[in-house]
């Protein structure tokens, strides 16, 4: 029988027990725009492999609390996408977003997370509009700027002198920023610069104008299946015996490499990550990936894996209260974390001040056509907008 005199103090404290809230008693809630479908799906499917490898090792947990991780495929569809995202903050209360490929969908979505101060940690697209004049403290382009791998493919392409070059992409948002970004630092003569359509995979009429320009280089950005059937037509035009082909991760990754096979062999790219990188981080990502799912991870796999790590540095940051938006935000610019591309920081406008590689695709000791890093064209590099931005 309980003594007498301790029966107030133990009533207390169980009506403490029950009327103290109790932090990340509710699971934290994670909503997951994958393109499994549509034009996208190649990074889509990368995108949620490295997720559901990190929610895995982290045992569905972020920051040690219960996680709910609630997936939907938005088929590159800027409308489904809005859809599913006014769901997730309706019906599912998200505490945080990531997912899309495409920056057309990113920013679609954009306003809704913003306006329900939903954190959207990007795990590819980096509008050059969110890294401007509309940043966000909300978004989060923890992967890169859209601008920049390109920024750095002009700057390598202008040290070695290749004085002319065709530059060609896909017609929407991500297209016209990514050949913006070349035109930068690129020192040489554009002698045109073509946009087509968004999944076009015949490019007969592009390679009969490269041909007839006759330049010393081809800049290109075509994601997914585009970049799979231009290399290979490239390549089968006779064109790449004259014309140094470059470009960045989203048309010369493993999943290309995969698709294309011998003719990706010498096409140069730029990127904020390499499967090779030296880093510890690094090194455990590539090696959990490739024992899950047999194959060496894309970049898309990369920035997903770290959009997760970033949560789950914020969620341990706050100790679960995930509510308080102010601590989130603050423990997220914080990026509290072992990232896998290794050390970045933040700028004022939320887009990574980090190191952009030159790769050459080649093979590795096993005889497997892989990318190999050979340089570092652009180091500690911040985009070209924040001063637009009006965060501090």
């Amino acid at each position: 029988m309980t003594p007498v005199r301790t029966r107030p103090l133990l009533a207390a404290a169980l009506a403490l027990a029950f009327a103290a809230p109790t932090l990340a008693a509710d699971p934290i809630k994670v909503g997951l725009a994958l393109d499994i479908s549509g034009p996208f799906a190649a990074g889509g499917a990368e995108t949620r492999d490295a997720i559901n490898l990190a929610i895995r090792l982290l045992d569905n947990k972020l920051g040690g609390y219960p996680a709910e991780f609630i997936q939907a495929d938005t088929a590159g569809s800027p409308d489904q996408a809005k859809q599913i995202v006014d769901r997730f903050i309706q019906q599912n209360k998200i505490d945080f977003f990531t997912g899309p490929v495409p920056s057309n969908v990113a920013l679609a979505v954009g306003p809704a997370l913003f306006a329900a101060k939903v954190p959207f940690i990007t795990a590819n697209p980096g509008p050059s509009q969110y890294a401007g004049a509309q940043c966000n403290p909300y978004f989060f382009g923890q992967s890169y700027q859209n601008d920049t791998w390109d920024e750095a493919a002009g700057q390598w392409a202008s040290d070695q002198g290749l004085k002319s070059a065709f530059i060609l992409a896909p017609n929407y948002p991500a297209g016209r920023d990514h050949l913006t970004g070349f035109k930068r630092t690129y020192k040489g003569n554009v002698v045109a610069e073509v946009y087509g359509k968004v999944g076009q995979l015949d490019y007969a009429a592009e390679l009969a104008q490269i041909r007839a320009a006759k330049p010393e280089a081809v800049f290109f950005f075509l994601p997914g299946a585009m970049g799979i059937n231009f290399i290979k037509q490239f390549v089968a035009s006779g064109l790449s015996k004259d014309v140094r082909l470059v470009t960045n991760p989203a048309s010369a990754d493993e999943d290309t490499i995969a698709a294309v096979g011998e003719p990706m062999l010498g096409l140069f790219s730029t990127s904020q990550w390499s499967h090779d990188l030296p880093n510890a981080a690094n090194q455990k990502f590539v090696g959990e990936f490739r024992k899950a799912y047999k194959r060496y991870p894309t970049f898309y796999a990369a920035q997903a894996y770290d959009a997760i790590l970033a949560m789950d540095a914020a969620a341990r940051d706050v100790k679960g209260d995930v509510k308080n938006k102010e601590a989130v935000l603050k423990a997220l610019k914080a990026a509290n974390f072992q990232s896998i591309r290794g050390p970045f920081k933040y700028g004022n406008n939320n887009f990574p001040i980090q190191d952009y590689y030159l790769r050459v695709i080649g093979k590795d000791a096993e005889g497997k056509i892989t990318n190999k890093t050979l340089s570092t064209p652009l180091k500690g590099y911040r985009d070209a907008y924040w001063q637009q931005c009006k965060m501090k």
